[in-house]
This record gives C-alpha cells, sequence and structure tokens, in this order.
C-alpha cells in the first residue's frame, strides 16, 4: 500500500481521540466487549484505523484513538448509521459519564 499522495492531492487524516471513563466494576467486562465493537467501527465508511488504551495512572480511564479520512466520517457518517447505534448498545453502559471527544489534524510527526 502506497502512502504517496494521489494525483498530487495531499491525504490528511483526522484523529479522533475519546476519553473514556468506565464504571470500576466494569473494566474487564468493558475489555471483553471491544473487540466485537471494534469490528462494527472498522466497518465504517471512512474508517482508517485505531487504538484503544489503558491508563496507567487514572484507573478506569482509556483513550480511544481512530483515524478517519475526514471529520465527517465519524460526525456525519458513523455517528448517523445503524452501526452506531450497534456501538452505543455495545459499549455506552460501561461508561460513568458520556465520552470527551474531540478531533485532531497532524501537524508535524515522526515515526522510528
Amino acid at each position: 500500500m502506497s502512502s504517496a499522495p494521489a494525483m498530487g492531492k495531499v491525504f490528511r487524516m483526522i484523529l479522533e481521540i475519546a476519553t473514556l471513563q468506565v464504571r470500576p466494576d466494569d473494566r474487564v467486562a468493558f475489555e471483553a466487549v471491544f473487540p466485537a465493537a471494534a469490528r462494527i467501527l472498522s466497518s465504517a465508511e471512512g474508517y482508517v484505523s485505531h487504538e484503544l488504551q489503558r491508563s496507567v495512572d487514572t484507573e478506569n480511564r482509556y483513550v480511544l484513538l481512530v483515524h478517519w479520512q475526514t471529520k465527517e466520517n465519524h460526525t456525519v457518517g458513523f455517528r448517523g448509521s445503524p452501526q452506531y447505534q450497534e456501538w452505543r448498545k455495545l459499549l455506552h453502559h460501561f461508561f460513568d459519564a458520556p465520552p470527551a471527544v474531540e478531533h485532531y489534524e497532524l501537524i508535524s510527526g515522526a515515526m522510528s
């Protein structure tokens, strides 16, 4: 798979960062259910990749990092889809509060 831009166009992904606060007694169940939710997420139009990370500093806090082709793929496409309703049914009852979600664009970065 080539990372070169097609026909001179610059491809800019959007990074969604969702901070999830899971109820203390539900951590194991949340982690067990997440792979099913990830299959739903990965089937969405414009989805590129994701990571779920658990905090080593704050018990029961996770971040979900999702790369989308565009912000609208997440906010309009996925959130407006029947798949999002399935996603909510699988995961949202585990949360202490609604997830805090923001979208970011890459300004600078490097990988080694």
